[in-house]
């Protein structure tokens, strides 16, 4: 295998000396790539021609083909370059924050561009911290004009990162927090900062209404019952409906996987925020060293926090195949995911950025199929969401039936909310954004525990949309009724969060979405908690009004009606679910496993138990994160297939050497 490797190699070289990009002696006519000439003499032969090879593959510079590669270190390399060209290599250790004129804000978009002004005496110098084809463009100013090259000195994305954490944390923890807030407040979660003379009227608002609901109770008890429980039966049946009307959208046939050439594939952004994940840092890291890109133009981003030694220790110790820059979150405001995705987003170069979790192992050619999705897509279009499907189903029924729930909807509801041009409530993880549209639209939410749901809604909002690929990212779920309970919780309190979010100004929400996205979101977002929160009301009821032998419910015409309703309505729903699951579960060839939608009623009963605490949770800690503990997982369908495929492989070359 290495021989072979070793020949395309070595053909791949005569090739590129007969269109004349690699010189056949040194100095012999002017080099392709300028921009490593200053390394040559001090690297193999071998490793400056391959760099060389993998640069014209990929259209970056040889030197980001070196880097990636390993072969030499950025500032090793940087170092070399300031020395052959006269420039300055400013390592920054030690650089006050007076000699850079920018401030706030400013100086965060410095780490966006990678370029930062220092001053030198009544001289302006620009620190560049080079990428793409940023060396070979500086060569060629100085050749073109030597006075304005002198300007620059070099430095490291590490480097320059560093200064901009050290000077402006409390600037990039302001922003992270509360950008959306400032930019936006009708749009943010966080605390309303309201004058008293408001917070009075907000009061008196509230009493009234309270007065006047106790007053229709008092007045007509049954009536004002029948007429409550008639609209809550209606909104879980519209909630209901909608689903089933999404799973039979017809889907387009997926499309087979892009292979264009790696020149036209523009840089790509992957964060991950990881808090307390020192055991699942490497199997993510491996999941991305998988991706079908090029490495060059992978630009991965982990975000950890100040106090996670474990996690940054762990990272540390790993040799990376792809460059990994970790941002340390400043601590100040909430401890959130979004709030670490806010932080680390300044740091993102790339044109698309897509958003990992811990546990997430990415099919290796989902960025590809995303970029696929955003070229056939129109401006309009802001964010692909890849499928999520759970891995280690097997580890007990709670992680079943989550198998279940996603392969609904990821691989059923969201397509049909997509085919349907409504509202996305995106997935936590896998989320594929054109950055500039997400740096424009606010980012995330800080104060949300649930920033994707929200972030899908005010895309929408802003006049942009949503789509699925189908390309699938494998999870972990929680095995435990304990971690599935505070996931659960989470889920629920950030959808609250969402709902009460968006319909603060419910006729401006109406006018941004449309009539039809303004009631999916009532019956995507609201009536997901409704759904759980009603359920045991529901289950209490036709209890009572089955089982009661005289009195109101046995007497009264209302009773039986609602007896009816109440029935129909826990029927629909389970049958709802358990159709939705099943069809997903087939999509995925999992109907092995199905076997677990009889346990559909166990598990609306611990939903309900989820949501009713996420409600109290709302009213007494609206944005403590409660964190899934991640590398727990007992069983793997995918190591299983690898098993497989493995033993398939091996028979298949019995057979061979047998005829042979």
């Amino acid at each position: 295998m290495q021989a072979a490797v070793g020949a395309a190699s070595a053909r791949d070289d005569m090739r590129l000396v007969g269109r004349g990009r690699i010189a056949s002696q040194p100095g012999s006519r002017p080099s392709a790539w300028p921009e490593i000439d200053c390394v040559r003499a001090l690297l193999p032969g071998r490793v400056v021609a391959e760099a060389e090879i993998r640069a014209d593959r990929t259209g970056m510079g040889a030197d980001r083909a070196l880097i990636a590669a390993g072969a030499i270190s950025e500032d090793d390399y940087l170092r070399a370059l300031a020395a052959a060209t006269g420039l300055t290599f400013e390592p920054l250790d030690g650089v006050p924050a007076a000699r850079c004129p920018l401030g706030g804000e400013r100086l965060i978009e410095a780490a966006t561009a990678g370029l930062l002004p220092l001053t030198d005496g009544d001289r302006l110098r620009l620190v560049l911290a080079p990428r793409g084809l940023a060396v070979r463009r500086l060569l060629q100013l100085a050749a073109a004009d030597p006075v304005q090259f002198q300007g620059f000195a070099l430095t490291s994305a590490e480097r320059l990162n560093g200064f901009v954490l050290r000077h402006g944390g409390a600037a990039l923890a302001a922003h992270a927090t509360g950008h959306l807030q400032r930019r936006w407040p009708a749009l943010s979660a966080a605390p309303a900062r309201r004058s008293l003379s408001n917070r009075i009227v907000l009061s008196i608002i509230g009493i009234m209404g309270a007065l006047l609901l106790c007053g229709a109770i008092a007045a007509a008890p049954a009536t004002a019952l029948a007429t409550g429980q008639l609209a809550l039966a209606v909104t879980f049946l519209g909630w209901l409906g909608l689903r089933l009307y999404c799973a039979v959208q017809v889907q387009p046939a997926p499309k087979p996987a892009p292979h264009g050439g790696d020149d036209a594939l523009p840089v790509y952004t992957v964060i991950a925020a990881l808090y307390r994940e020192a055991a699942s840092a490497d199997g993510l890291l491996s999941a991305l060293e998988r991706l079908d890109y090029p490495r060059e133009k992978l630009n991965v981003i982990i975000a950890l926090e100040a106090d996670d030694f474990e996690t940054r220790a762990a990272l540390a110790a790993r040799r990376h195949r792809v460059p990994v820059t970790v941002i340390v979150v400043p601590d100040a405001g909430p401890r959130t995911k979004p709030k670490a995705l806010n932080a680390a987003l300044p740091f993102a170069h790339g044109t698309f950025t897509v958003v990992y979790d811990a546990e997430d192992r990415p099919e290796p050619d989902q960025l590809r199929r995303a970029l696929q999705s955003f070229r056939d897509g129109d401006d309009t279009l802001a964010c692909v969401q890849a499928r999520l499907s759970i891995d280690n189903t097997a580890d007990s029924w709670l992680a079943g039936m989550f198998t279940a729930d996603y392969a609904a909807q990821f691989d059923v509801f969201l397509p049909g909310l997509a085919r349907l041009r409504l509202p996305l409530p995106l997935g936590g993880s896998s989320n594929h954004f054109h950055t500039a549209t997400l740096r424009a639209a606010g980012g995330w939410d800080a104060h949300n525990v649930t920033e994707d749901a929200d972030l899908g809604m005010r895309l929408a909002r802003f006049g942009y949309r949503c789509e699925t690929i189908a390309s699938t990212t494998y999870e972990e779920a929680p095995a435990r009724i304990g971690p599935w309970l505070r996931q659960r919780t989470r889920w629920f309190k950030g959808w609250m969060q969402t709902w009460l979010v968006h319909m603060r100004q419910p006729r401006r929400l109406m006018r941004d979405l449309g009539a039809p996205g303004f009631t999916a979101f009532q019956l995507v977002v609201g009536g997901n908690v409704l759904a759980a929160l009603v359920h045991p009301l529901f289950l209490i009821g036709f209890a009572h009004a089955a089982l009661a032998g005289d009195g109101f419910w046995a007497d009264s015409p209302t009773a039986r009606v609602l007896a009816l309703i109440y029935g129909a309505n826990i029927l629909i729903g389970y049958l709802t679910s358990a159709v939705l699951g099943w069809v997903g579960l087939a999509r995925r060839g999992l109907t092995a496993t199905a076997w677990v939608l009889l346990l559909m009623p166990a598990h609306w009963l611990l939903l309900s138990a989820a949501a009713w605490r996420a409600l109290f949770q709302l009213m007494i800690a609206p944005s403590v994160w409660e964190k899934t503990e991640h590398g727990l997982a007992k069983t793997s369908r995918r190591a299983i297939r690898r098993i497989e495929a493995l033993l398939a492989l091996e028979r298949d070359f019995r057979q061979w050497k047998q005829r042979g």
